[in-house]
């Protein structure tokens, strides 16, 4: 049983260890694929990107809260959850990152990665362009991922 975040220093569209892995990060609810970690994964894995954009315009199931498990090669899916509204802060300055959809879609990820025995790998998801605060988001992914026995590595680029 897992019981920590373990932190790592690297790129987390190389995920590192063995088995099945589940690659987690926050997208918006208005269907844009433009910045950030969505590039890197775009470069990588089209079809993370495509799914996405299909998945919004189809307006199936695509909103705050809501996940998106995408195989993008054997053993290792893309994890689009939608935790961020527009893309640009509110007038009155509050981030695009909405916490209780990112609660929502963690623990909707943990059910995905018990059912597939997944590793779940992420940047520190949340606080780029979301502008969404670590001191917040860790204890989301405590109570949702570490608490369920999953194993969470993320990612601090060199």
């Amino acid at each position: 049983m897992a019981n920590d975040i373990t932190y790592l220093k690297g790129d987390a569209t190389a995920p590192q260890g063995e088995g099945t892995k589940i690659i987690a990060h926050i997208c918006n609810d208005v269907g844009i694929w433009s910045q950030g970690f969505v590039l890197a994964l775009s470069q990588k894995w089209p079809l993370s990107e495509k799914s996405y954009l299909g998945w919004s315009n189809s307006r199936n199931y695509f909103g705050l809260g809501e996940i998106q498990l995408v195989p993008a090669q054997n053993d290792l899916f893309i994890a689009n959850m939608i935790a961020q509204t527009d893309i640009l802060p509110a007038p009155d300055g509050t981030p695009p990152i909405r916490y209780e959809a990112l609660e929502k879609c963690l623990q909707k990820l943990a059910q995905g990665a018990i059912a597939a025995h997944a590793t779940i790998h992420m940047p520190r998801i949340g606080c780029g362009l979301a502008g969404g605060n670590w001191e917040h988001i860790e204890p989301l992914i405590q109570k949702a991922l570490i608490e369920q026995g999953l194993s969470v590595f993320v990612y601090d680029l060199s």
